[in-house]
């Protein structure tokens, strides 16, 4: 649209907009995600190629290797224990799985809270998961499965730790809109990258940007998977300052609390500096922290929970 000449020109960005809806920014935002993630995985090869190349000499980088770290499995004595921990925590989801298909929260019968961490593995995973061990704090890990391919040390090392790993798809797809077959292989081509690694074959399962329909509903009642949401969202994908995510945090923080973190997807050192404080400042407060499994086991939801306002499935 043309400005007449006698108007001063007003900079698109300028003008005014119509209000976006919160559910529609969030979308928008979430979209970001796998860029994000496509752009850690370069800064990743570029990071390998400064290294090989003798601290960054453009003569010694030339022919640099850029081939993936070759994939290492968990040892066979911690594959076995994590068989076992799986089959213990598996009883509390088939016993769920019973009444619902999914999952915002437990039942807030005892003071558990559990942390869950969406997008990785990524360059923060490594950082997030000792900051978890040092403080001796179980967690829940949602993975894109793409990512395994230059970050799966992260994955090994949640796992070592006794973490939970669930699925979050291949590419971090938008399932609401895939037909049968690609949602298929967005949530089995995931599971696949688990098993290279020794993983326990997953149960807990997450929908990108929280997209997913009957079909989505009807591929993991076949896996045997439960779709666990949450009750927090800390936004911390928005980077908005490490105080920030700790008080989102401490103010949704309730029995049975879900909370909404990230490991991978962009840049996480504001959510790998919080972590440590949420877990500190938790602690105070008389919280247990437990995985998602655990929490299924220990205190499961009243059956009837219903699906939260942003979530876009149905």
């Amino acid at each position: 649209m043309s400005t007449p000449s006698t108007t001063p020109f007003v900079p698109p960005e300028s003008r005014p907009r119509r209000p976006m809806s919160p559910h529609r920014r969030r979308q928008i935002q979430r979209r970001r995600i796998v860029a994000l993630s496509v752009f850690a995985v370069g800064v990743l090869v570029i990071s390998l190629a400064i290294d090989a190349g003798g601290g960054g000499s453009s003569h010694h980088t030339t022919g640099a290797s850029l081939q993936p770290p070759p994939i290492v499995s968990l040892e066979a004595t911690v594959q076995e224990d994590l068989r076992r921990q799986a089959a213990a925590q598996n009883v509390g989801i088939d016993h769920v799985l019973k009444y619902t298909p999914f999952v915002t929260s437990g039942g807030g019968r005892r003071k558990e809270i559990a942390l869950t961490f969406d997008d990785g593995p990524g360059p923060y995973t490594p950082q997030i998961v000792n900051s978890l061990k040092k403080a001796h704090v179980p967690a829940t890990f949602f993975e894109v499965g793409f990512l395994e391919t230059y970050f799966h040390a992260g994955t090994r090392d949640a796992a070592r730790a006794g973490d939970v790993i669930g699925d979050h798809t291949e590419r971090h797809a938008h399932l609401g809109s895939l037909p049968k077959a690609a949602q298929r292989d967005q949530i089995d081509s995931q599971a696949q990258w688990l098993h290279k690694l020794g993983v326990p074959q997953p149960r807990l399962f997450r929908p990108p940007y929280g997209s997913f329909n009957d079909t989505t509903m009807a591929l993991l009642k076949k896996r045997r998977m439960l779709m666990v949401l949450w009750s927090v969202d800390s936004q911390d994908y928005r980077q908005p300052g490490v105080g920030t995510i700790v008080r989102r945090v401490m103010d949704g923080a309730k029995r049975g609390g879900i909370i909404l973190l990230h490991d991978g997807g962009g840049v996480r050192s504001q959510t790998a500096a919080a972590v440590p404080i949420i877990i500190k400042q938790l602690r105070k407060r008389g919280f247990k922290f437990v995985t998602v499994p655990q929490m299924m086991a220990d205190d499961p939801p009243p059956p009837g929970q219903r699906l939260p306002h942003y979530i876009s499935g149905g």
